[in-house]
């Protein structure tokens, strides 16, 4: 798939753009003098307050892979995260790195080196290959204090600063094996020492706005520490200042503050001098909190990328295709080579007309009825802002939001169930909670008259205030009612689904949807009548969690006054188990959906599927197929709805619906890169349309009608008819 900004992690994105930028940033440090900070007196004046955040780690290192294989290796190569065939999910990335604690086992492994030098030295040094120790060299923070105009590190340090710039020479991975692959000897581990980020300086606004990062990386465990790196950091720290004005990595044209505060105290004093040079005041004392106000939080990037050559608007003035304003390019060059590609039906010149068409739906899917609507569907939403200042920062909003949940935070760990670990107060909605009020109000006591079809009738039943943000989280269990309330008796009126007493419902590709299991409560609340059993299936669930079934039961058999009051989770045995009213049955399958084994179920339903960016969905779709059970899958864009046709065609031969726009999506617009397209979650729905089938389970096709019997012809015997009398013997004799 050519766009895929409804699939992909969010921080791989907010990733990518740091790294670009940090890799512009080291290849162009070394321009600060005269000449640049001229230019930046010379900038026009932000008006908010500019801080630097000087943030030391001591116990977290970075680890370097090799490709799918264990062990040490090239490293997180620039293709991986800014190329043609980017990571969707921040897992894909854990073979080339990962994050480690420097905490543990630090004692351990330096008496372990000690005894493998003495057991070198008594077998005689000569013969046997030399320990290659880690270079400190690869550090990328100067050894030495230096001028504000000479911010380069001298000798290899510079060259390697290049390297790590994305140097024309594209060898940063080799150079980086040689500089950080211990050579094997007997004895000795195969895993390099990971390396040490010791310090993140970062330039943000006081709205959060990030502007610039740099890291100072040591070169392997233990080298160097936050102490000894501190006698380089001020003109570290103006080289990054610099560059922040010259070149924001968040939104807006070059700048300089008014004012800028210091997060240290030290570095406060050692810039003094250097600050005033550029027409910027600074602070009379340092910041001595986390942010220059309570509701600091880092704010949302939009990482618009290139859609050709995948360059950042920082580096490059990004402008849409003239005709669809649907995909940003850089220039000319990269529009006309996306016009011109081959096959033709992946070209530009193939998608124009029909993004066009896409576009025309973005004010139809931003109408909604939310007090806060205008600000959540525009381009420019500040979604970790918006949460915050609502207090949404733990609990379930943690899974829609970069923001990290702060101390005391409610967020169930991963791999365990999330309902049996987090149900201890009996609360279904405890996990949908934020730091204010109650979001969910008291259930009402009376059952719907009727069917909702839209957020305003839902909300008004429910008592719920436009002005609350939970159909974030509740557009999962209300498209799933969406779906048995309209959908299939549209589509499928044979099933009769509305009269059923119970409904088995499998959930595909769900590791999403798992983590946020308990929102599915609320359909026992829209259909009451109703006993449920989710299977959550797919290979991307915790593999601890396979093959557990639990179940959520409502111990009073009156509807509850409260929101959680008599609401219990209890394991289920290995027998099967009958859901009676008022249970919720929650079974998980941590494997593709084609190896899933077990009774058929009454309907199938997929969250924002993305068929084409999964090679299980090649053999899933035929199973789906062989089973010709109604299913029903929603997706971000048209975009995806299309491309889930084509990848059904070929799997399958079959095709599906014409989509239509799904009234329960979720009002949040998602972040795209490189397009203007709007993109929601669960924003659009369609079903399978199967091939018809062929052989024993398909009724054969009527045949030709016989020719009339001829006049020899002896008659043809036939049934009698029911309740038609057998004729006597005697009646045959007289015949």
């Amino acid at each position: 798939m050519e766009f895929v900004s409804g699939y992909r992690d969010e921080f791989l994105d907010f990733a990518a753009l740091l790294f670009s930028w940090f890799r512009k940033f080291v290849a162009e440090r070394g321009a600060v003098g005269t000449s640049l900070e001229g230019q930046i007196r010379s900038l026009p004046q932000d008006p908010a307050l500019w801080v630097l955040h000087v943030l030391p780690n001591r116990s977290v290192g970075i680890s370097l892979g090799q490709g799918a294989e264990p062990g040490p290796g090239p490293g997180l190569g620039t293709a991986r995260l800014l190329g043609d065939d980017p990571p969707l999910h921040l897992r894909d990335l854990s073979p080339y790195v990962s994050f480690v604690s420097l905490e543990d086992g630090e004692e351990g492994e330096e008496e372990e080196e000690e005894d493998e030098e003495e057991e070198k030295r008594k077998d005689g040094g000569a013969g046997s290959t030399e320990k290659v120790e880690p270079e400190e060299d690869r550090e990328l923070a100067p050894t030495s204090r230096e001028s504000p105009q000479e911010t380069n590190p001298p000798g290899k340090s510079e060259e390697a600063a290049r390297e790590a710039g994305g140097g024309k020479d594209g060898c940063r991975e080799d150079r980086v094996e040689k500089e950080t692959r211990p050579q094997k000897r007997k004895g000795q581990r195969s895993e390099a020492a990971p390396l040490h980020l010791s310090c993140l300086l970062l330039v943000t606004d006081e709205h959060g706005t990030i502007l610039g990062i740099d890291l100072l990386v040591d070169g392997a465990q233990g080298t160097a520490s936050w102490g000894s790196g501190t006698e380089n950091l001020a003109a570290r720290a103006y080289a990054l200042l610099c560059h922040s004005m010259a070149c924001p990595m968040g939104s807006g044209d070059p700048r300089k503050p008014q004012q800028l505060t210091v997060g240290d105290a030290r570095l406060h004093r050692e810039l003094e001098s250097l600050v005033p040079r550029l027409g910027v005041k600074l602070a009379k004392t340092p910041m001595r909190t986390w942010g220059p106000r309570p509701g600091f939080t880092f704010a949302s990037l939009r990482a618009r990328t290139c859609h050709v050559c995948h360059r950042h608007s920082f580096e490059v003035k990004l402008t849409p295709c003239p005709q669809c304003s649907a995909v940003l390019y850089c220039g000319e060059a990269c529009l006309r080579a996306d016009w011109r590609r081959c096959p033709d039906d992946v070209s530009h010149r193939f998608w124009c007309p029909r993004l066009a068409a896409f576009m025309e739906r973005a004010g139809e899917l931003a109408t909604l009825p939310f007090t806060y609507t205008a600000e959540v569907t525009s381009e420019t939403f500040n979604k970790e802002a918006f949460l915050a200042s609502r207090g949404l920062t733990r609990g379930y909003w943690t899974q829609l939001s970069m923001l990290i949940p702060g101390p005391g935070s409610s967020r169930h760990p991963r791999g365990n169930t999330p309902s049996l670990s987090l149900l201890r107060g009996g609360d279904p909605y405890q996990l949908l909670q934020g730091d204010g009020p109650a979001l969910m109000p008291s259930v009402p006591p009376d059952r719907p008259r009727g069917v909702f079809g839209s957020w305003q009738d839902y909300y008004t039943w429910r008592g719920l205030s436009l002005d609350s943000p939970t159909a974030v989280l509740l557009t999962y269990p209300l498209t799933v009612y969406y779906v048995i309330t309209h959908l299939v008796p549209q589509s499928f009126p044979e099933l009769n689904i509305q009269n059923k007493r119970s409904l088995k419902i499998h959930v595909v590709e769900a590791e999403k949807e798992f983590e946020l299991v308990m929102v599915f409560w609320e359909l026992l609340v829209l259909l009451p009548h109703v006993a449920l059993e989710l299977q959550f299936v797919g290979d991307g669930l915790p593999p601890e969690s396979d093959q557990q079934h639990f179940t959520l039961q409502r111990d009073s058999l009156e509807v509850p006054v409260r929101p959680g009051s008599g609401i219990s989770a209890r394991p289920s045995s290995g027998t099967k188990e009958k859901g009676g009213r008022r249970d919720l049955q929650i079974k998980v399958s941590a494997k593709p959906y084609h190896l899933l084994q077990g009774p058929k179920p009454d309907l199938v339903i997929g969250f924002n599927s993305g068929f084409g960016l999964k090679d299980t969905w090649l053999r899933s779709l035929p199973r789906l197929q062989s089973l010709r059970v109604p299913a029903f899958f929603t997706e971000s864009s048209e975009y995806g709805c299309v491309m889930d046709d084509q990848t059904m065609a070929v799997a399958t031969g079959g095709g599906t619906s014409p989509p239509q726009p799904n009234p329960f999506r979720s009002p949040f617009r998602l972040r795209a890169a490189d397009n203007c397209m709007p993109w929601y979650c669960n924003a659009f729905i369609f079903h399978l349309v199967y091939k018809p089938a062929q052989g024993s389970g398909a009724r054969p096709a009527p045949a030709p009608p016989p020719p009339s019997p001829t006049p020899s012809a002896p008659p043809a015997l036939t049934r009698r008819r029911r309740g038609e009398k057998k004729p006597g013997r005697g009646a045959r004799r007289r015949k």
